[in-house]
């Protein structure tokens, strides 16, 4: 089935969008799994009652996992008439896919094999993607944060990987999705609890390029990144800097997005969105982190260095800061000084960037020996 699905899709799509759908679709249903089994039971559970289906709720015959459930129902349980006629779908359902599978998929199912690798597909002018991408690239105001055009050039390769490389794609996005849980867990909280939970989504802003950089620098094309040293550049800070602003304009702003939404959904436009300037303000400091000292240079490292030991005591420094910065600016609003310490934190940003940046600045290639 799967092969003749493949087959048709193929026709209609050609290989290297086909492929790009199917890339699409496996980060959605890894992100959608991961996000869905911390953020739903807490929702259900919000409104002080919990999700309590039972054999008369229309949507349960539906269900695949009731069908079974009715048949063990009927022999072993209270044989009541909805569990025999769930039972008997089960029954049903099983043959029917069962005589699809051995007698009439089988028979094309070497066939199918023998042609996947054989079938041609019509080349298509694109139109989109690149193309769409190097327009923005040169207008407002992308084009005022793009002067420099080897930042340039990092920011349309790193966009280019995010959207397009399949590896790429399952690294980052999965990796990320888990990570970012936790101020869902802290929005989705009783009234009292909920100014922490909105400072804390914008305290833990800072998570996402930390984590998208540091994993965006693993690619199986990593030996292409000799190409960095051969360019007339100094040190790779320029390359860092594209790279940076990719990952704030992709990732991290589409969670700050995310995030004031549903802020505004849960409580509707008010004064609680304040909240998340102290976690916005200090994310250009946060994406610096990765890239201080010449690291995380995009696409420069092979997979199997990746270690998920670092990123976790990573996320656990981060975590820290966050939930820190989060009760800060919930006792600054609480004592009514809230502007002086916003104040007093965008100072603070902006001598620690520069001391960043300065650093970031003078690093050199290092010897490729």
């Amino acid at each position: 089935c799967v092969v003749l699905v493949y087959q048709l899709c193929l026709r209609w799509f050609g290989r290297e969008r086909l492929e790009g759908l199917m890339t699409m679709t496996q980060v959605m249903v890894s992100v959608t799994a991961v996000l869905s089994g911390q953020i739903l039971p807490r929702l259900v559970f919000r409104f002080g009652r919990a999700l309590t289906p039972s054999e008369s709720t229309w949507w349960i015959g539906v269900l695949p996992p009731a069908w079974f459930a009715g048949f063990d129902d009927a022999f072993a349980g209270s044989a009541a008439r909805i569990s025999w006629a769930m039972g008997a779908i089960a029954v049903i359902v099983t043959g029917i896919v069962l005589w699809l599978a051995f007698g009439k998929l089988a028979q094309t199912y070497e066939s199918g094999l023998q042609s996947l690798n054989e079938a041609v597909t019509r080349r298509k002018a694109k139109k989109t993607g690149r193309r769409l991408l190097d327009r923005l690239v040169n207008v407002p105001p992308l084009s005022w944060w793009l002067r420099d055009p080897v930042a340039r050039a990092s920011f349309l390769l790193t966009t280019a990987y995010l959207v397009r490389d399949r590896d790429v794609k399952l690294r980052i996005y999965p990796g990320i999705a888990p990570m970012l849980v936790m101020p869902f867990i802290f929005l989705f909280q009783p009234h009292n609890d909920f100014d922490f939970g909105v400072a804390f989504s914008g305290a833990y802003l800072g998570v996402v390029p930390v984590l998208g950089l540091s994993m965006l620098q693993y690619s199986q094309q990593w030996q292409a990144a000799d190409i960095f040293r051969v360019a007339p550049m100094r040190g790779p800070a320029a390359i860092c800097h594209g790279a940076r602003r990719a990952v704030l304009c992709f990732l991290t702003l589409p969670m700050l997005l995310i995030f004031t939404a549903l802020i505004w959904l849960l409580r509707g436009f008010n004064s609680q969105l304040l909240l998340l300037l102290p976690g916005i303000i200090a994310v250009p400091v946060y994406a610096l982190v990765p890239a201080l000292f010449g690291k995380a240079i995009p696409l420069s490292s092979p997979t199997e260095e990746a270690k998920a030991a670092g990123r976790g005591m990573l996320m656990v420094g981060a975590m820290m800061i966050a939930m820190a910065l989060s009760g800060l600016a919930i006792f600054a609003r609480m004592q009514g000084w809230f502007w002086e310490l916003i104040t007093v934190e965008a100072v603070i940003v902006t001598g620690v960037y520069a001391a960043m940046r300065f650093a970031l600045e003078r690093v050199v290639w290092q010897s490729a020996e």
